[in-house]
């Protein structure tokens, strides 16, 4: 997050749109209300990461210790020592324990492919020993929204959604959300 973290801050979230404004709003009452699970899902481009980033930035302006997990890309890190129990153990525990816990892009595979056994097995383990300490805080960007995501694996989806809250925000599947695309017209 080194790179962006200066620049996603809820100062700079655009919040034109109704649902722009929504999902600012909420994030900044996570924030105040000092909650402890923070999830957003669906539409690409829509500023989740803009969003969870900004909501880290405060976290750590209070003075709180942030891990980034970038789903993707630390999954399969963790998936190479899953043979080796004590490293596993050594390298799985940082996101079972740190004070605040941002999953970035959860469950991210190649379109239409399902993310495999061992990435909910990872998961589950991460969300369920974060779910059992009442403590950490943890926040979640996806793709996919809860619905989805209890297709997938229903004990992982009913504990993010229980420990959300007021505070799960599901974007529908809507191009037009995505802030990317949108001078796509001049390409079309």
């Amino acid at each position: 997050l080194q790179k962006i973290i200066q620049d996603y801050t809820f100062e700079t979230f655009e919040a034109k749109a109704m649902w722009q404004r929504i999902i600012k709003e909420s994030a900044q009452a996570f924030v105040s209300d000092q909650a402890h699970w923070f999830f957003i899902g669906g539409q690409v481009g829509a500023g989740k990461t803009h969003i969870c980033t900004a909501i880290v930035n405060e976290l750590m302006k209070q003075g709180k210790q942030a891990l980034y997990m970038l789903w993707r890309e630390e999954v399969v890190k963790l998936k190479s020592f899953v043979g080796d129990g004590k490293e596993y153990l050594k390298v799985i525990e940082p996101f079972k324990t740190k004070e605040v816990l941002y999953i970035d892009d959860l469950f991210k595979t190649e379109k239409g492919k399902s993310p495999s056994t061992t990435d909910i097995t990872i998961a589950f383990e991460i969300l369920n020993a974060r779910y059992q300490d009442k403590d950490l805080i943890t926040i979640i960007s996806c793709e996919k929204v809860i619905k989805e995501l209890l297709l997938i694996d229903e004990a992982i989806a009913s504990r993010i959604f229980e420990k959300t809250k007021g505070y799960c925000t599901q974007l529908n599947q809507n191009h037009h959300m995505n802030i990317r695309m949108r001078e796509r017209e001049k390409y079309e």
